[in-house]
């Protein structure tokens, strides 16, 4: 047993030995990774985009069933890079966002147009649009809310 256990312990030893041998850690770099790394840092140093809106909720009032609701939330980039707007959800398939796909530029303005249908929504009302985007806390909320008198029933 002591035989094995020695043969095992030397096996260990000459493979750590010998794969620390095989050149320098600067040969294994990529050089196209660094190059990567290096303007990823520099884009990094730059900032984070900054996202200001016109308004982050929309009270549409009082509204009848099946109506649809629309508004425009205008979103400005008061940062210092591309505000880029990956996604944007409604909080139901009633609730639907169109935001601008191209990044906004530093002092530009986009729109996130929302619209509400209403059908089969009746009463009080708040539905959310979030945005997933670059900024540092990586998402916005838009809120729409309103009442939606009901349809008579028949």
């Amino acid at each position: 047993m002591k035989k094995i256990t020695g043969v095992i312990a030397v096996l260990i030893a000459t493979t750590f030995m010998t794969s620390c041998g095989n050149g320098s850690a600067s040969a294994k770099v990529n050089k196209e990774n660094l190059v990567n790394a290096q303007s990823r840092d520099a884009e990094i140093q730059k900032g984070v985009a900054s996202i200001s809106l016109d308004k982050r909720e929309y009270d549409f009032g009082v509204v009848a069933e099946g109506e649809i609701v629309e508004t425009v939330f205008n979103v400005t980039n008061s940062g210092e890079i591309d505000l880029v707007i990956t996604d944007a959800k409604g909080s139901c398939g009633c609730t639907v966002p169109v935001w601008p796909k191209a990044p906004i530029k530093p002092g530009e303005t986009g729109e996130v147009a929302v619209k509400f249908n209403t059908l089969g929504k009746p009463n009080r009302q708040m539905k959310t649009v979030t945005l997933t985007t670059n900024t540092a806390s990586g998402r916005e909320v838009l809120t729409l809310r309103g009442s939606v008198t009901p349809k008579a029933k028949i």
